[in-house]
């Protein structure tokens, strides 16, 4: 299982998305692809995000939690490695976001 969010992306990248993921709500894909294509979509979202952010998760056994995600753009939420263990971290408002 996958699962995209995007957020001000632009029309082109989400119409790529829509191509292979179902959009269940503004910005939001599912699907259940493998690793290739995971890592294929990844790498279109990451090429054509422009000024936007974007968030990745997937289904993981071999992980603690059950799944993994990755990140690109900014956003207050970042993501943080805690004892191995991968959680995100709320930055305050007024905060420079790192550049992911």
């Amino acid at each position: 299982m996958i699962v995209v969010v995007l957020e001000n992306a632009p029309p082109r990248l989400r119409g790529r998305m829509a191509i292979w993921l179902l959009e269940v709500r503004a910005g939001v894909y599912v699907g259940d692809y493998n690793r290739k294509i995971r890592e294929y979509l990844w790498n279109q979202v990451r090429e054509g995000i422009e000024g936007g952010n974007a968030v990745i998760a997937w289904k993981d056994a071999t992980d603690e939690a059950g799944f993994r995600f990755d990140t690109v753009g900014q956003n207050r939420r970042v993501p943080v490695d805690y004892d191995g263990t991968r959680l995100v971290e709320f930055l305050p408002q007024d905060a420079r976001l790192p550049d992911t």
